[in-house]
């Protein structure tokens, strides 16, 4: 009998150990954040000042000079993105500036859309297998198909997206992650008021692209999920600054961008108000691929403009120390982003090529 007491209180404490040793942040809900082709010149130093006032790709200079300019660059970054530099960088953390030799990369050298986002999702890079736009379903597995694996994340993860290739990238079909993407309308039996009103407005209002919607429907269809289902983890990806880059139009650009920094208030703002998400929801923000800089490169990204590489990253939650804009000396990649988000769930990541974990990122 004593043999047995023994080894019951043995296997106790071990079982407490576990549980201790697996979880040991308060992030209980992740809402992972993308925005196409935003790069960190505009993230750190606002409007640049070679592509503000160029009339041949902005229709009123006067005006958006008025708006975003400043001839110091802390108070043009903050004109341009306020939620950014007033709350993220009071009670987060920001990569990415290169001035400090503060470095985010890219890890694939496709340096474009689906490559990027397939290795924020699954955490590496796939150059031989994810090297073009197909809509093809992705042989990697996301982190967000790991987490709807697991009894305590299964069916409580939600994907949104402005680009209609989402689905794929997130290979809906395999992974049972409910993506809401492109022209997707809300579907089920009990839409709600506002659900009905955005469906009807996304069929009336097409947008300037084709696979790519205006990236207020995608905005409100993750928000109006969010407040409907609760979900435990969010992936919403944005797409216009990418768009008017490639259209050549910086001041549409800036504007998307601006209204993105919105957004990003509105999401922060409902999780602080939140039950189920106030102190307890870390909020990763980042970019699948820089793009050039100057004029003539600005408007694109791929291998063969190595600026593209350039990216920058962001995080603000109950477990990561409120250091601001980071000025630490080093190299960190968007690969490493999965494996932070299980360490802030107290989970392992089960892909072995997954980057490591950013310990900055977590207290």
């Amino acid at each position: 009998m004593k043999q047995l007491f023994l080894l019951v209180t043995i296997g106790f404490f071990i079982n407490l150990s576990q549980i201790y040793a697996q979880k040991q942040t308060k992030t209980e809900n992740i809402f992972l954040i993308t925005v196409d082709g935003l790069r960190w010149q505009e993230i750190f130093k606002g409007a640049d000042s070679l592509l503000i006032d160029d009339t041949g790709m902005v229709e009123n200079t006067d005006e958006l000079v008025a708006e975003y300019w400043d001839s110091d660059p802390k108070e043009r970054r903050k004109m341009l993105m306020p939620f950014f530099w007033e709350k993220l960088s009071a009670e987060g953390q920001l990569y990415g500036n290169r001035v400090y030799g503060n470095l985010v990369d890219n890890s694939n050298t496709m340096l474009f859309s689906y490559p990027g986002y397939n290795e924020v999702l699954s955490g590496f890079a796939d150059d031989k297998r994810i090297n073009s736009n197909s809509k093809i379903n992705n042989p990697n597995t996301t982190l967000l198909e790991y987490l709807n694996q697991t009894a305590d994340y299964q069916n409580k993860v939600l994907a949104y997206g402005s680009w209609d290739v989402f689905p794929f990238i997130i290979n809906e079909e395999r992974s049972k992650v409910p993506v809401n993407a492109g022209f997707d309308l809300a579907e089920g039996n009990n839409l709600t008021d506002k659900e009905v009103m955005i469906n009807r407005l996304q069929s009336e209002i097409r947008g300037p692209w084709g696979g790519v919607r205006l990236d207020a429907f995608t905005h409100n269809y993750a928000l109006e999920g969010i407040k409907k289902h609760q979900p435990k983890v969010v992936y919403i990806a944005y797409g216009e600054p990418d768009d008017w880059a490639h259209d050549n139009a910086y001041d549409q650009y800036l504007y998307s961008i601006h209204q993105f920094d919105a957004y990003l208030k509105e999401l922060w703002s409902y999780i602080q108000n939140s039950p189920q998400y106030k102190d307890k929801t870390t909020m990763i923000i980042t970019t699948d691929h820089g793009r050039g800089i100057n004029k003539k490169t600005w408007t694109g990204h791929g291998s063969s403009i190595p600026e593209a590489k350039e990216i920058w990253m962001a995080a603000i939650g109950p477990d990561t120390p409120a250091k601001g804009e980071m000025k630490t000396k080093g190299l960190w990649h968007s690969s490493m982003i999965a494996r932070t988000i299980f360490k802030l769930l107290g989970k392992e990541y089960p892909e072995l090529k997954a980057g490591e974990v950013i310990t900055d990122m977590i207290k």
